[in-house]
């Protein structure tokens, strides 16, 4: 199959300016459970897009953890290259790629972390095993072969035995506070509807975006 053969038509559906809801977060809660009553893969799946203080981008999959009306928030290593690159440079961008529904939502603005007691209340709330590798994993950075992962982690497993597993001081949440959330939503001919929200002091307001 040529690349030219996968080429195809969007006509589930249109986006227009009435019927979004009055601010970004109501209408991604809305297009979020559609995603979820499809029944798509890892709805809260998104793209992370950070860049460090020498400019250069970096991307990777995250999972969305939470959002309100403070923003969305995301757990990971601090130390991680997304960590670091955060506290250097704390701004982001966030892709959902919802493309059996022929819909994305981009998302930017800063990043801030979230409070020690958030993040230590969702560590917690993850399985004992994903605790565990929390503390095992020195993330992004090089290892000579999986051993090293699997002796730690039973050195770990061994040291929390009959115990609670604490929160590491290196791991917790970010959370993405958007200046803009676009919602994208795809058309005929690539004539794509794109309504993006943009902050303006206190209120929200909507814009159209050529496709």
């Amino acid at each position: 199959m040529t690349l030219a053969e996968l080429r195809k038509e969007y006509s589930l559906a249109g986006l227009v300016e009435k019927d979004l809801a009055k601010d970004p977060y109501r209408q991604f809660e809305k297009w979020f459970h559609e995603a979820e009553a499809a029944k798509l893969i890892e709805p809260n799946a998104m793209i992370l897009a950070t860049a460090g203080k020498d400019g250069r981008p970096s991307a990777r999959t995250v999972l969305l953890k939470g959002f309100d009306g403070r923003g969305f928030m995301f757990f990971t290593n601090y130390e991680s290259r997304k960590g670091r690159e955060l506290e250097g440079n704390p701004h982001a961008s966030l892709v959902f790629p919802w493309f059996p529904l022929e819909r994305q939502v981009i998302i930017e603005g800063s990043v801030t972390k979230v409070t020690r007691e958030e993040s230590d209340a969702y560590f917690h709330s993850r399985p004992r095993a994903s605790q565990i590798a929390a503390w095992a994993s020195p993330q992004s950075t090089l290892i000579s072969s999986r051993s090293v992962l699997e002796e730690s982690v039973k050195a770990l497993e061994e040291k929390y035995a009959g115990r609670e597993v604490p929160l590491p001081p290196h791991w917790g949440g970010w959370r993405v506070s958007p200046a803009t959330v676009e919602f994208w939503q795809g058309r005929r001919s690539r004539l794509h509807d794109r309504l993006r929200y943009r902050r303006q002091k206190d209120e929200w307001i909507v814009e159209r975006l050529a496709p």
